[in-house]
């Protein structure tokens, strides 16, 4: 029998997750894990380390559909055992009861106690970070929480990577530095492009080819970047999720918002400098030991808004570029790649 993980439907979330799988493989590696995941996430899902497999979700974040909900359960009966439900909406838990998976397991809410089997309160005060929320449900109900939840972590297959770059010309070797431009949550958690821009030229000029990387609703800014930054190579909407992996893995260090792309980078061991506003690492940390995260720190943030409710987005307006291009420099120096020689203005590898 297996075990059915209905996922989030975020890129960052869904990376998260990755350290609850790693949880229950510990307790049981014999054990096989599906996760029901949107179709915009497979590429993430499948790289996650202790997903034997995935089945496509095809109901739109927010959409009911009940009586498609109910045929889609009842076509996975005798299939799970058990069902692990991390979104908190009470339609996310309709196919693991539909489909009369014995144990169901999720956080209380929206009145889950009817759908949900093995509801468990969530003291989001205590337990803050939202990859320990995930883990505390791997454990048996009323257990202890332990000390640190895993590290979520993506695979990265070097060949996919190399093809990755053949494809899009970026296979001469230069050292490359990602630049992360968007945020899907709102422009309350993205830098503005003119910083990007600045930063994009002082990496330059330190010898770094520069890759500006993003879904196509990050072209916008991707376009302005390159706009005040010629020179840089923009990739945002250029490429699959598959494919932002790779440039990702292959990059020498990445500099970005809290979105779900800082994620990713964090999960492939990348050294990388996160950057918040309106949002707290409090609650969604890249989840790195080679990361550094810049905030301003004001008495006004976090906020949690999508738009800054005073007008003035200091919090992200004041993060300077000189500030994170030192941050950027000290990490590069910190954590030399073992495919790459410092710069000097002539790349000769990519890390």
């Amino acid at each position: 029998m297996e075990l059915l993980i209905v996922g989030p439907s975020w890129l960052g979330d869904a990376v998260m997750m990755g350290a609850l799988v790693s949880r229950l493989k510990a307790v049981r590696p014999d054990r096989r894990i599906t996760v029901l995941t949107p179709a915009h996430l497979q590429d993430v899902v499948r790289r996650l380390p202790g997903v034997d497999a995935t089945l496509t979700n095809p109901f739109a974040h927010g959409a009911l559909k009940l009586g498609a909900r109910r045929a889609f359960g009842r076509a996975l009966k005798g299939r799970f055992d058990e069902a692990i439900v991390l979104p908190h909406s009470w339609k996310s838990a309709l196919v693991p009861l539909f489909a009369s998976i014995p144990r169901r397991t999720g956080f209380v809410g929206e009145a889950r106690y009817l759908v949900l089997n093995d509801a468990r309160p969530l003291d989001e005060a205590a337990i803050p970070r939202m990859v320990d929320h995930f883990c505390r449900l791997a454990e048996p109900r009323g257990a202890a929480a332990p000390a640190e939840s895993p590290t979520p972590a993506l695979t990265a297959d070097p060949a996919e990577i190399a093809a990755t770059l053949a494809r899009h010309g970026l296979a001469d070797g230069s050292p490359a530095v990602a630049l992360c431009v968007g945020a899907e949550y709102g422009p309350a958690k993205r830098w503005p492009a003119a910083h990007f821009a600045a930063l994009a030229r002082r990496i330059g000029e330190a010898g770094y080819a520069v890759w500006l990387v993003g879904g196509p609703g990050d072209a916008p800014i991707g376009a302005e970047v390159a706009a005040l930054a010629p020179g840089v190579r923009d990739l945002t909407g250029q490429t699959t999720l598959a494919e932002a992996i790779d440039l990702l893995a292959a990059a020498r260090a990445v500099v970005t918002n809290d979105s779900g792309l800082m994620h990713v980078a964090a999960a492939l061991g990348r050294p990388l400098v996160a950057l918040y506003g309106s949002t707290s690492p409090a609650f969604t940390p890249p989840l790195s030991r080679g990361a550094v995260i810049l905030s301003e720190n004001l008495p006004c943030s976090p906020c949690f808004e999508r738009v800054c409710p005073l007008g003035h987005f200091n919090c992200l307006n004041g993060l300077a570029p000189e500030r994170v291009w030192a941050a950027l420099a000290r990490l590069i120096g910190d954590h030399p790649s073992p495919h790459l020689s410092p710069p000097s203005g002539r790349g000769e590898g990519y890390g």
